[in-house]
This record gives C-alpha cells, structure tokens and sequence, in this order.
C-alpha cells in the first residue's frame, strides 16, 4: 500500500497524472550518484518497457500501488531479433536491468511476457546492497537474475515464479518470507554459480516451495558453476519436490565443490534420508550460521523495509 503523495520525490502515472509516465523517464531525472534516498510511486497499470537503472543513479527507491497492480513488463528473450542485425541473449533479455547500488522495489512486479519460450529474464540485478519487498517476479526460465558477483541482495515476501533455473546468478541473495512457485511439469528452482571462496549464495529462510506439476518433477537446485551455493531453512517444501532434491548437472564433480543443504524444513517434499547423498543437514550451529545477520555481516537491510 502507498502513504501520502508527499512522501515521494517522483510520481510515475501512465494516465499523464504524474510528473513522469514511464518509469525510465522518472529514474533519468535522478541525479547521478545521490546518496540520498530517492522515492518513486509508480501507479497502477502496465508498463511496457526495458527499464535500465543506470550505475549512477543510486538509491533509487520504486514503490508501486500493489503488486499485482503495478507492473513493469516487457518481453524480449533469448534468440529474439535485437532489431540490429543480432538477436538477445539471456542477459540482454531482461526485462528491468537493475544496476545502481542501494536499489529498493516494494509492492511492484517484474515481468516478462514473452512466454515459454526459452531464456527470459524479469529482472537482472546488479545493484549491491539491493532490497525487495512485496514484489513478485514473473516469468518462465531465467526470471531472476541475481547478475551481480560479490553483491549483496535481500528478498522479503515475494513472489518468484518460473519453469527451469528461475532463480540463478552469482549475488549473495536472502530470500525472507518468499513464495517460490514452480511452473510446469518439471524444472529446476535455482541455479547458482556462487564464485570460489563466497562464504554464501542463496539462502531461503521461512519460505514456500510450491507447484503446479505432479509429485517429485522439481528440483530444488543444479549448480550452474563448480562452486553454487544454496541453503534452504525453515521452509515448507510441496510434493512437487523430488526426493533426491538436489541435481549435479549432469557433471559429477560439481558433487565435490558445490553446496547444498537444508535445515528444519516441513511438509511432502521433505524427505532428507532421500536426498543426493552430496547434500548436507545443517546442525543447529551450522543453521546459526546462515541468519540473514550471519549472511550480510555489517548490512542491516531492515531500515528499507515496509512499515505499514
């Protein structure tokens, strides 16, 4: 929910009754590297365009009326005509390229529409330091991308959804609260390529694992590179899970650098004496280890966080 007109810097209305009517128009009016807080309410509606938060524009804050009714979408994807003579790749897919450091979303969606159709991403995120809170990512395979190597992003009760490798990248992301939704008759959740020496990759804490396809069709994991890292605490697991949970791609030894392991999770996808004997059960320490304090060390990102 938004508050008061005065508590922004920048109105965006697609119907003209704002300063701005498309987002890009809005965060180009930021100055360059202001390291203040600036607040944009996005009104509802769809946006359709390829909205790029530029390196130097920092702090920006987007705040939408209500995820399912402020909506940045585009569709291009992987193997699609760029209209210059090559075709995108899965990175240039992107709908939101989200680069400037202390970036904020609440209650808005990332989307992309192109369909089933291969490599499509939502949102690629490079930005260190980068909260989400209340928004949903919308697509099929490849929809976030967690792009940015050695920075540090932070989910609160979102939704992602996605058919193979919808959550995948190199950041170190705590997903808090989060909805993570399975589409299809099978697939991959996560795909992490977590560089060498990274203490940490994904973390999911009080999450839902949930899906459309039948019993045992997901996996909750493949390592992209050697050294992928994902750790999932605390979180209800659907029967869409398969019992194995973890997958090594096809390539063995990924089973000696890669990192999976769960801890206190519940329900029917649950099956921790059936899971790939390479994966681990934290004990109560190693879990201590994995707070979302633990995790970003000298970053609270609680301060950008809705209070309402």
């Amino acid at each position: 929910m938004t508050s008061d007109r005065d508590d922004y810097d920048i109105v965006v209305d697609g119907a003209g009754d704002g300063e701005f009517e498309t987002v890009g128009a809005a965060v180009g009016a930021v100055p360059a590297f202001r390291e203040e807080e600036t607040r944009i309410l996005v009104r509802a509606g769809r946006y359709d365009e390829k909205l790029v938060v530029p390196t130097h524009k920092t702090n920006v804050t987007l705040v939408g009326e209500g995820a399912a009714e402020t909506v940045l979408t585009h569709d291009d994807h992987n193997g699609k005509p760029d209209g210059f003579g090559g075709e995108f790749g899965t990175s240039g897919s992107a709908s939101a390229f989200l680069f400037g450091d202390g970036f904020t979303a609440r209650d808005l969606t990332f989307e992309n529409d192109a369909g089933r159709v291969g490599q499509a991403v939502a949102a690629r995120v490079d930005s260190d330091r980068a909260v989400f809170d209340g928004c949903r990512f919308v697509g099929n395979q490849d929809t976030l991308y967690t792009h940015g190597r050695g920075t540090r992003q932070y989910y609160r009760d979102c939704r992602i959804e996605g058919t193979v490798d919808f959550v995948f990248g190199w950041a170190t992301a705590f997903f808090e609260g989060c909805e993570v939704v399975s589409k299809g008759e099978s697939g991959y959740v996560t795909a992490a390529s977590t560089p060498e020496g990274e203490p940490f990759g994904y973390v999911f804490d009080d999450c839902r694992f949930v899906g459309e396809g039948p019993d045992g069709s997901v996996y909750l994991g493949r390592p992209w590179r050697p050294h992928a890292r994902t750790v999932v605490l605390n979180s209800y697991l659907g029967p869409h899970v398969r019992p194995a949970g973890w997958h090594n791609w096809d390539d063995p030894d990924k089973e000696e650098t890669a990192f999976y392991a769960e801890y206190r999770n519940e329900g029917p996808g649950y099956a921790p004496d059936e899971r790939v004997e390479w994966s681990h059960q934290l004990t109560d320490e190693e879990a201590a280890d994995h707070t979302r304090e633990a995790v970003f060390g000298g970053w609270d990102p609680t301060d950008r966080l809705r209070t309402e």
